[in-house]
């Protein structure tokens, strides 16, 4: 292989933290027009490579090559001039500005703001990624969002493309479109380096995969001709089992939400129309949908921090809309919210602390009106672990976990509570493979004990394989719930694409 086949070399790269090596000499390359997939489990070190890459963080040893000549950015600045760009998987976008106003505040010198439109409009169709370069990004859908994103980097005719969790948000439409707009960069010679949990995509759209554990690179191989279960194994280097539901017969209505509304806090935000659904002991209810289309807002009305008409919101009869969310936990009504860091936990507060915030009531972690800390620990360790949470111990402070652990101590944290309904948002974003089955497992273990589960997500696949039922949220309302069992790919986009009657039209014309 000659050098001018590669575009990225990259060759015994070190970075070491207190504590711990995020990338331990790794070697690896990419050739000029690959899609490149960078698996791992979380923590294994991939953000911190590709930071390397863009310039965000500096390595400790090692070196980096593109394109035939040395990479060494001191800055992202000076990584994009050299021909990297990355979208990332948090969107950095300004709601109030509109998609042209934002893909200039991206550039160093933008053009005047009629030429950049025109240009906007012209790179965007193009790449079949149609955007409107006038439109308030507020008003944008997450898939439209991340359009935004990747037009940004390509006005700047990107030699290497980063994309870290890009699918998190689409739809299974939308998911094609990208797909489709990736293979057309290959093809014409960008090459593309592609972080993801989504197994089974990896499979379908790249050419080659490098394997992290532990900060090294483990394996490398070429999807397509590897299982999604083999890839898993190997970023483990263990064998797992899928997660496996109890069949049984389900109990009486648990939690039963009639006629929900509620006007949105946030102007950018949808607001809930009339949603309705019951769910029984012992199942697991499925919501999915395009982020944006009330999924924050239906958290909010069933957790007790937005408070609504009393009535709307019951929990094995007793009205619940008027509760705000620590008497709603006292009643058996515990929800995990999308927002690990911030929202779901207080980032500089131990996990101890964090422990004690949700678990306060439900676990008797306070004595005559004082937290009894040693019982608070104890229920941080419990969690630790029950649930595999990778941290030197419960006094550490949220933010030190990497998303995945502190997503794992979240979501173990309101199970141990043994609710009677649990509503999670998003459980497994982010989260590797091996997390992912083991936190689906204890949301079906949870329900095989008699609760009843929601579960809001965008990954469609991880709401087929534990829902009994599955309803769809478009604009802020909810779909008629129906079985999971049987439900195809096409189908489910068209519900998440609103069109709730077009189903049932389709089904009656066959």
């Amino acid at each position: 292989m000659t050098g001018t086949d590669m575009l990225l070399e990259i060759d015994g790269l070190t970075k070491a933290y207190p504590g711990v090596v995020a990338n331990d000499a790794v070697s690896f390359q990419v050739r000029r027009g690959e899609v490149h997939a960078l698996l791992g489990e979380n923590g294994a070190g991939k953000s911190t490579l590709v930071k390397m890459i863009y310039g965000l963080v500096r390595p400790d040893a090692g070196t980096m090559r593109l394109a035939d000549a040395a990479h060494e950015p001191s800055e992202p600045r000076a990584a994009r001039a050299a021909g990297v760009a990355m979208v990332f998987q948090h969107f950095s976008l300004f709601e109030a500005l509109s998609v042209a106003e934002n893909v200039a505040l991206g550039m160093e010198s933008p053009p005047p703001m009629r030429t950049l439109s025109a240009r906007i409009a012209e790179v965007s169709e193009a790449y079949g990624l149609p955007l409107d370069p006038d439109r308030l990004v507020g008003d944008l859908s997450a898939g439209e969002r991340q359009r935004v994103e990747i037009v940004r980097c390509l006005l700047q005719d990107p030699k290497l493309l980063i994309m870290d969790e890009p699918t998190s948000v689409l739809t299974p439409q939308e998911v094609e479109i990208l797909f489709h707009t990736l293979r057309k960069l290959a093809a014409e010679g960008t090459s593309i380096l592609y972080i993801s949990h989504k197994l089974e995509e990896i499979r379908v759209l790249c050419d080659k995969a490098t394997i992290l554990r532990h900060g090294k690179v483990v394996a490398s191989c070429d999807p397509r001709e590897k299982s999604a279960r083999q890839m898993a194994e190997m970023m483990v280097g263990a064998s797992f089992l899928a997660p496996a539901r109890a069949k049984g017969a389900k109990g009486a209505p648990v939690l039963e939400v009639a006629g929900l509304s509620l006007t949105s806090a946030n102007p950018f935000g949808t607001s809930l129309k009339e949603v309705s659904f019951s769910v029984a002991a012992g199942e697991v209810l499925g919501i999915g949908g395009v982020a944006g289309n009330g999924q924050d807002e239906l958290l909010a009305a069933l957790s007790g921090e937005a408070l609504v008409p009393a009535g709307q919101v019951s929990l094995k009869g007793q009205a619940m809309g008027r509760l705000g969310p620590v008497a709603r936990r006292r009643a058996g009504l515990c929800a995990a919210p999308e927002e690990r860091l911030g929202h779901a936990a207080a980032p500089d507060m131990s996990l101890t602390e964090n422990a004690a915030l949700t678990g306060i009531t439900r676990q008797r972690l306070a004595r005559n009106g004082f937290i009894d800390w040693s019982r608070a620990r104890g229920f941080a360790e419990q969690i630790i672990a029950g649930f595999d949470v990778r941290t030197p111990g419960p006094e550490n402070a949220a933010r030190a976990l990497s998303g995945g652990n502190l997503q794992k101590f979240v979501i173990g944290r309101e199970v141990l509570q043994k609710p009677a309904a649990l509503i999670v948002n998003q459980p497994t974003w982010g989260v590797d493979a091996a997390a992912a089955a083991a936190i689906r497992q204890a949301l079906l273990d949870l329900a095989a004990g008699g609760a009843a589960v929601v579960v809001i997500s965008q990954d469609l696949d991880e709401l087929l394989e534990i829902s009994d039922r599955f309803a769809v949220l478009n604009e802020g309302r909810l779909s008629a719930p129906r079985p999971a069992e049987g439900l195809t790919m096409e189908e489910i986009g068209l519900m998440m694409g609103g069109a709730h009657g077009m189903h049932e039209a389709h089904m009656h014309a066959v």
